[in-house]
């Protein structure tokens, strides 16, 4: 008997039966059995608990350097305690062997033929448990993505008062650009009243020189 998962003719992945359970319904574990030898091999797969498991296929032929995939179903335990135990024997057969070939005695330790076993455990996984791994998981998520929040909203924060600084201090700079603007067209205006009334004195002067020369 060979240890667990691999032989002499054949391979086995995985090397034991997870069964992932949720309430009422049914639960499937894959197995790759594969042929590693130049031959055609036959494998049968037993259980220690038969009305337990449904196994498609129990039995088959695999051709040299092939494989196939066995499914195990379990409905839902009443108990998640699992003692169960699969065997998996393999056997060389003659070439281009089908499956409904295969003598009653095949994987009969007394038949004469070098017969190989693999054992396989079988164990129960509650989907409270891998809910509860994935809660933990989130919530290092949401830890994370808490952090990540407060960093980007104090960055947006910042980015507000420098733009408001930014604004009070253009808003500053216009109306000093408008109080210029505005001394500016007051000087000028008293330029331009103070010429008007220096050109009437002007006027007025020359009009009473004229007056005063005149004969009476």
């Amino acid at each position: 008997m060979s240890g667990v998962g691999e032989n002499q003719l054949i391979s086995i992945v995985p090397d034991e039966l997870k069964f992932l359970f949720e309430l009422e319904k049914q639960s499937y574990c894959d197995l790759k059995v594969a042929n590693k030898t130049d031959n055609y091999v036959a494998f049968k797969v037993k259980t220690t608990s038969p009305k337990k498991y449904f196994v498609r296929p129990n039995t088959g032929v695999i051709q040299p350097w092939d494989s196939c995939i066995i499914r195990a179903q379990r409905e839902y335990p009443p108990d998640m305690q699992c003692k169960d135990k699969f065997l998996l024997q393999s056997t060389l057969v003659p070439p281009h062997t089908d499956v409904d070939d295969l003598p009653q005695d095949t994987f009969t330790k007394d038949s004469g033929k070098t017969l190989t076993e693999c054992k396989l455990k079988v164990s129960y996984i509650s989907s409270s448990t891998t809910t509860q791994r994935s809660s933990d998981s989130g919530a290092t998520n949401v830890d994370a993505n808490s952090s990540e929040t407060i960093s980007t909203v104090q960055r947006l924060k910042e980015e507000r008062d420098a733009a408001v600084k930014q604004t009070q201090q253009l808003q500053h700079e216009l109306e000093m650009v408008k109080k210029r603007r505005n001394n500016s067209g007051n000087g000028l205006s008293l330029k331009l009243a103070a010429l008007v009334g220096l050109i009437g004195l002007i006027i007025g002067f020359i009009l009473k020189l004229t007056l005063a020369s005149s004969p009476t």
